[in-house]
């Protein structure tokens, strides 16, 4: 091979590290941003195909891939968040029955509005929707975009409107603070770490990569699964119980509502059961947590059909 000017080439042939230190590269700016991500890519194959090390189809290839990380750091708008949540959402009611009574439904949904414009959070793209799930397991999910979902049991666990209140509180504070949504995004990153990973590993043609972008792609179905079985971290479920303290208290509900619907679930859970002691912490260790969170309370006065609401309406779920 000669140099453009007629020289012969007396440099040594590329070698497969070089494509190697390019990959590397770009894992070790992973996080630096979408723009920096795009920028690096684009070096890396030029420097590829300019030493010869990888071809302009591959160079293509890492490109496409490099695109797919990017776009993984990318704000996720409401819009999205909507869709993503009716997602999650789908896959919940497939594996949970609705419980079918209308008028305990537009009970819980009235409550979980009227918590919900005294959060942080008050609108969503499709607003907030509340349903009750005819399941005896003790649990409740939050899905991205405000909706909220409480199983039978879980309600069982109230014992006044307080408590039942403290219950979709929690719930509305996963959603003010997007803890499913950071839940998503890590997996997602995780995958189209996996595709530029392969990407700039093997040789390939379009087929592979189609179907490394197809993975990509469909990976909700995965991450909506591993939201629900796993359950949210000590330290998420922490935020949200903090914000629904700040919620009880803006609306005259008693924050110590929540402890005592802790503390009866305490008592009803089953240590390695299919349902909230598998995916939260204990509640003696959210009790210990929400003590110094609610302080000194004053309850406000109640109106006494408070609570005959909540017996017609929630006393034989």
């Amino acid at each position: 091979m000669k140099l453009r000017d007629g020289r012969p080439n007396t440099r040594p042939a590329p070698k497969a590290g070089l494509l190697a230190l390019s990959v590397g590269l770009l894992l070790a700016l992973i996080f630096s941003g979408c723009k920096t991500m795009e920028t690096v890519t684009d070096v890396g194959t030029a420097i590829g195909v300019a030493t010869g090390t990888i071809d302009t189809s591959q160079a293509d290839s890492i490109k496409k891939s490099g695109k797919a990380l990017a776009r993984s750091f990318e704000d996720i708008t409401p819009e999205q968040e909507y869709y993503i949540g009716r997602t999650v959402g789908a896959i919940v009611v497939n594996q949970y029955r609705p419980y079918d009574r209308s008028t305990t439904n537009r009970y819980l949904n009235v409550l979980g509005q009227t918590l919900a414009q005294a959060s942080d959070w008050p609108e969503t793209f499709g607003g907030y929707h509340f349903l009750i799930l005819d399941s005896d397991e003790i649990n409740a999910f939050a899905a991205p975009g405000g909706l909220i979902f409480v199983t039978r049991g879980m309600l069982r666990c109230g014992r006044s409107e307080d408590a039942v209140a403290a219950i979709l509180a929690h719930e509305i504070g996963h959603v003010q603070h997007k803890h499913g949504l950071q839940a998503i995004k890590k997996s997602r990153i995780t995958t189209a770490l996996t595709t530029l990973a392969a990407a700039g590993a093997k040789t390939f043609g379009g087929e592979e990569l189609a179907a490394l972008t197809d993975a990509f792609e469909g990976s909700i179905a995965d991450i909506t699964g591993t939201m629900i079985n796993n359950g949210y971290s000590r330290a998420f479920e922490r935020e949200a119980d903090a914000a629904a303290v700040v919620i009880l208290k803006r609306i005259g509900y008693n924050p110590n509502g929540l402890v005592d619907m802790l503390t009866v679930m305490q008592q009803r859970l089953k240590p390695g059961g299919p349902d909230f002691a598998r995916t939260h912490p204990s509640p003696e260790s959210r009790i210990t947590d929400l003590r110094p969170l609610i302080g000194k309370y004053t309850p406000v006065d109640q109106p006494a059909k408070r609570q005959s609401r909540y017996s017609s309406l929630l006393g034989g779920i």
